[in-house]
Order: C-alpha cells, then structure tokens, then sequence
C-alpha cells in the first residue's frame, strides 16, 4: 500500500474510533422495594422506587410476592403500568396469618430486575371480646338480657345473642337467642324459661375464628299465681322457696278464698279463709301479703300449681340447712343461734332488729290474727308462717304447726297452735 493511501484510510477510521469507545452499554433497571403497610386479613400495600432504567425504557413494573423466599414474576404479581415512576400496589386474595416474602420488580428490553426483599404477615382473626348484660324483666318464663361486642377480633360477626341452660357455662349448642350480626350492643329475650328454676346465661359472638362469650350470670325465676301475682324465689339448699309472703285471693283452681273481716266469724272458721292486716289490703298486700288460717293452708290449693305450704318436716330441712342442730329440730320453742337472724330480711325490722338474709329467705315482721278474738297483732315485730302439718300425731288435730321470727330474737320459734288464727304463707316448690 502506498504511504498517501495509508494516511488515508487511517483519518478516516478516528472518527469512528471515538465514537464507538463513546457508546454506553444498556443494563436492566434498578429498583428499592416500598416498606409494606396497610395490612389486613388478605391484603397489603407495598410498591418501587425506581433509581434507574438501565439505560432503556421500562416496560412493565410491579411488585410480586410468595409464600416462599425470592419471589419472581412468575409467582403473584401486580403490574403498574410503564416508564420510571415510582410506584405503589395493592397485594390482594392473601390468606389471613399468613406470612409472605415481596419484592419490586421492573423491566427493560434487557431484562427484569427486583429489589430486596421484605417479609410480612396478614392479620389473623380472633375471638371477639364482649361482655354480657346483666337479666332484667324477669318473669316466670321470659327474661330479658344481652351483651356488647366491643372488637369482633378483625372479622365480621356473623352471629350474636344469647344461651342459657340449668348448668353452669351454656353454650351456643344449649337453648339460645339468634340477635343479628355485626359488633355493639344487643338485647335478647329469653323464653320457655320455668318458674323457681336457677338459669346461668352469657353473651355469645361468632365469627370465623368460632364462638367466644361474654362472662357468665344467673337468675332464678319467679313464680306467678293464679291472679298474676309474681313472687321472687330462692334456693335454699336442696329447697326452692318463695322469698315473699304469699296474697293470693283464690285458689289455684281459680275458685275464690272466702275474705273474712269480722273477728267473731274469723275465730269460728272451720273453712279456708284469708285477711289483710287491719283489713287494709291497700297498704298490707303490697309489703306483708296475705293472712291465712289453716284450713286454707291444708287445701292443697292455696300455692301455685307446681308449689306447696311447706310440712314442718320441710322446715326441718330448711333449719338444718342454716345450721340449726339436729338434737334441737324437734324442739318446742326457740332453737338454734342465729338461724333466725339468717331468715329475717336486711330491712324492714326496726332498726336494731333486721336481720343478715344470708339464706335468702326475707322474711318480714306482718304480724298475725288472733285465733281466739280475731284481733290483728304485732306488725313490726313478729311474722308468723303456717306448715300444712297439724299435731294429730301427738293427739292434738285441732293444732298446726308454725314458725315465728320476732325482732329482738335471732333464733327460731317452733310451735302448734289453733288453726283459725291467721298467719303468713311462703311457697316451697314441688
């Protein structure tokens, strides 16, 4: 080659010389993974920060995730458009408590690139926390109660109410009220309930995690008479009782007890007959009840359908039940300690004279009427209570068997006497 061409060619390859060593090779894009926040029970909000595109466009960009570490495209995925913006992504249809592994994604003509990787978990679902509300209303057979769901344990209630049973911890799958869905406050009535009976209830709520409840009341249930009186009940050992003196005007066969107001008729009874104290019903009935004499008592008709006036054997058990010594149960006249003071009502007595109630029994001072002049006594002081037990046993038919609680006594008097005077009544259930 001449030395001219030579010098030629070579000033003609510089310029490309310089302009190939002048190039910048393409590479795939760079990109940081956004921290995950706004979890949920299946979903999550992640995204990218795209510091480079690698010297091309970005085609496609996203997050992807798996249960197992280093997920790539090929697992889920969100796709978030184009170019190199940053970006944000919704992960959804992720399982509750599930932990996953995320990583951002963007990709180029020369390839996809992730960020680092980050780990979380979905919430998971637990069981509601409520409380129960305590049981109102009470009737022989209805009551009303119900509960408050304060955090449905992040899912949705799916169900709510009441359960009920005679033994203690109900549950949904004993009798129960069905009130709805969702969380809050809610009222429940419960029924087919039976009188003098001792339920235990509590609040329930489901969701997807199960059943929780709320904590655990009870109640007994009164008893009604014939005429719709309600009386309170107590259970006394192995006894279920009336814890008010009974005012029924009739039997509970709906026939009428005959109400005697003169002394002179009241003391030659030989029939069932009642009175008021002082014969005002307007003030007595409400507080003390009715007075009954014997006859009445020994009917078999004069308590609710399902109860009974006690035997004086039943009010052996009761005594025993408070203490009382089994050598002092047949005793005539006061026995026991403070059995009496245990039976006697917190209020109602004079004021030194109340007793504890500890049995439950609250009884009040209603007085009595006389069997030999039919005149009315001792309001405030003493409450007498008829068995349906007479003394024949000790060859005395003209006599029944009594209890008597008086103020400044704590003990319990035992004793018979004629059986037109006029006392209190307290039901015992059948």
């Amino acid at each position: 080659m001449k030395k001219g061409s030579y010098l030629l060619t070579l000033v003609c390859l510089v310029p490309l010389i310089f302009m190939v060593s002048g190039c910048k090779k393409a590479t795939v894009p760079e990109i940081s993974t956004v921290e995950v926040t706004q979890i949920t029970l299946n979903s999550a909000v992640s995204g990218g920060t795209i510091t480079s595109d690698g010297g091309e466009d970005i085609t496609e960009k996203g997050i992807c995730w798996s249960t197992t570490a280093s997920p790539t495209i090929a697992d889920s995925k969100t796709s978030d458009g184009k170019g190199s913006a940053n970006f944000a992504s919704n992960m959804v249809g992720l399982v509750e408590g599930t932990s996953y592994y995320v990583r951002a994604y963007a990709t180029n003509s020369v390839g996809t690139a992730y960020g680092n990787e980050l780990t979380f978990t979905t919430n998971q679902v637990t069981g509601a926390v409520l409380s129960t509300t305590e049981a109102i209303n009470l009737t022989s057979t209805t009551a009303t109660a119900g509960g408050n769901i304060t955090d449905a344990g992040g899912g949705a209630i799916s169900a709510r109410g009441v359960c009920w049973s005679t033994t203690q911890n109900p549950t949904t799958a004993n009798n129960k009220t069905v009130n709805g869905t969702g969380d809050g406050v809610f009222t429940s009535t419960l029924t087919g309930l039976t009188d003098g009976t001792t339920y235990y209830y509590r609040a329930y709520a489901t969701n997807s995690t199960g059943t929780t409840y709320g904590e655990q009341y009870s109640f007994i249930t009164p008893v009604t008479d014939i005429e719709g009186n309600l009386y309170k009940t107590v259970v006394i050992g192995t006894q279920i009782w009336m814890a008010e003196n009974l005012k029924t005007t009739k039997y509970n066969d709906d026939t009428s007890i005959p109400e005697v107001t003169d002394n002179t008729e009241w003391v030659a009874a030989t029939a069932g007959a009642y009175c008021w104290y002082n014969n005002d019903a307007d003030y007595y009935k409400p507080i003390y009840g009715g007075l009954y004499n014997w006859f009445a008592a020994k009917t078999g008709k004069l308590c609710p359908t399902g109860w009974h006036v006690p035997t004086d054997a039943e009010f052996n058990t009761l005594e025993l039940f408070l203490g009382l010594n089994p050598d002092s149960v047949d005793v005539w006249g006061w026995r026991g300690t403070d059995h009496g003071k245990q039976m006697k009502n917190s209020t109602g007595w004079s004021a030194d004279q109340n007793g504890t109630n500890t049995s439950g029994f609250a009884a009040l001072p209603g007085g009595y009427r006389n069997n030999t002049s039919g005149a009315f006594n001792g309001l405030d002081i003493i409450g007498y209570w008829w068995s349906s037990s007479d003394d024949a046993t000790n060859g005395k038919p003209e006599v029944g068997w009594y209890r008597r609680l008086e103020g400044i006594y704590n003990d319990v008097y035992k004793a018979s006497t004629l059986k037109p005077a006029g006392k209190s009544i307290r039901c015992i259930k059948d």
